[in-house]
């Protein structure tokens, strides 16, 4: 399997825009994969699709990732700013596709219902999928409807593979049907095994098949001990998970978590510093030369 290596900024490097660059150059130079923008509407960090055009700009070799949000955008207009920063960056956009944060603040700037998220991000990729094939959509669901609607702007990668993340068996199933990959977090080897096998059988069920090197996971690491706030917050998201599973204790720590989800049949890994760093572009430099030897 092709070990690939990406980092996911947070805050610190998407709300200023020099330690951004930074970062960007420092992930080319040092030859990583990919950078990763989240998506968090209510959050004091840059927005993806507008961060991800800079540093497309910026590099010519790094590709760009996000854990974009879904529900709540205009799957039309969204599937055009998509093939439009895929045609600029020369095919190198990565795309996971989420609900977003469940949280009040959240569901109220995305405009939309906690429960009507799932549907809508289902109907959205239906919309850009056909979009982005080149055919003329009419479509006529419970969120959107269109008539006759044609996109003048297509991705350069042919299909643009969208990812999917979630853990509970209906997650697991929809990317089975829908997905062309899986990237979760805060799940051990043996769960993400696991998963993995029931999403390979949903895509099997329905006619389909997911690449055996289309899974991915989510890592984080840490440069001394795991401190309790770093514990308090994972546990609040998932109580009674041992971060261990995902978190490392330096580069050496890091890479045997990847070595671990390796195993289990896990080629793709987006990395972040499980705190904010003093400096982003210092802290990917710190674990660069442990983790060269796994690619």
């Amino acid at each position: 399997m092709k070990v690939r290596i990406g980092v996911a900024a947070g805050a610190g490097a998407t709300d200023d825009p020099a330690g951004f660059i930074r970062l960007v150059d420092a992930l080319d130079d040092l030859g990583y994969d990919s950078i990763w923008v989240p998506d968090v509407v209510t959050a004091k960090v840059f927005d993806p699709i507008a961060a991800l055009g800079v540093a497309a700009g910026r590099r010519q070799r790094l590709k760009l990732g996000s854990h974009l949000i879904v529900p709540g955008r205009d799957p039309v207009r969204l599937a055009k700013e998509l093939a439009t920063l895929d045609q600029l960056s020369n095919g190198r956009l990565l795309l996971l596709f989420v609900l977003g944060l469940r949280t009040p603040e959240e569901l109220d700037a995305q405009g939309v219902e906690a429960a009507d998220r799932t549907s809508m991000l289902e109907e959205s990729l239906h919309i850009m999928r056909t979009l982005w094939s080149g055919a003329t959509l009419t479509f006529d669901g419970r969120h959107h409807r269109y008539d006759s609607v044609t996109l003048p702007v297509r991705p350069v990668q042919e299909p643009l593979e969208v990812w999917l993340g979630g853990q509970v068996p209906a997650a697991l199933r929809r990317c089975g049907l829908l997905g062309e990959g899986w990237m979760p977090g805060l799940c051990s080897p043996t769960e993400a095994a696991a998963a993995r096998a029931t999403i390979a059988e949903a895509a099997e069920a329905a006619g389909r098949a997911i690449d055996g090197e289309h899974y991915g996971m989510n890592l984080s690491w840490v440069d001394g001990r795991l401190s309790d706030e770093i514990r308090a917050g994972i546990e609040a998201r998932r109580p009674g998970f041992d971060p261990e599973h995902v978190i490392g204790v330096g580069a050496t720590g890091l890479a045997e978590r990847m070595e671990a989800f390796s195993e289990a049949g896990f080629s793709k890994f987006v990395i972040r510093p499980a705190a904010e760093p003093e400096s982003w572009s210092a802290a990917v430099e710190s674990v660069a030369d442990v983790l060269a030897l796994q690619t």
